[in-house]
């Protein structure tokens, strides 16, 4: 037989992407792999990076205009490889990234001056986001 619901489940949520593809789920990993010549590693940063631009393009096209890009979260935040690449087939819509902005740290835009689309990167908290959500929580059960 085939798989069950739970493990179809399973597998499109746990073991796919990046962990299907290399064995790592950590982008860190995938990134340091990458770098010393692994292929699975490549193609997965190809493939994850593809996707940001896919996405990008697709709301791009839905919205009709697109203000800004904001990258977000671990590997938003952390890994400038990945933004350069998600957004470097971009240009045509106004989307680029100044190479040495992305190289540093903290919230900050990292498309170059004038730039028809902003792109930023914003550090995000998320324990302190899950701390508000339950306090509201709990606040709305009395």
């Amino acid at each position: 037989g085939g798989l069950g619901v739970d493990e179809i489940d399973d597998l499109l949520n746990h073991r796919s992407g990046l962990l299907g593809l290399t064995g790592a789920n950590d982008m860190r990993e995938v990134l340091a792999r990458r770098a010393a010549g692994d292929e699975a590693a490549a193609l997965a940063f190809d493939v994850y990076c593809r996707r940001i631009t896919g996405y990008v393009g697709a709301y791009y096209a839905l919205l009709g205009r697109v203000d800004a890009v904001t990258f977000t979260a671990g590997v938003g935040e952390h890994a400038g490889p990945v933004r350069a690449a998600a957004l470097a087939g971009l240009g045509r819509l106004g989307i680029t990234v100044d190479p040495d902005r992305n190289a540093g740290s903290g919230d900050r835009f990292i498309s170059p001056d004038g730039a028809e689309v902003a792109v930023c990167v914003v550090g995000t908290d998320e324990e302190l986001e899950i701390a508000r959500e339950a306090r509201a929580v709990v606040a709305a059960a009395g």
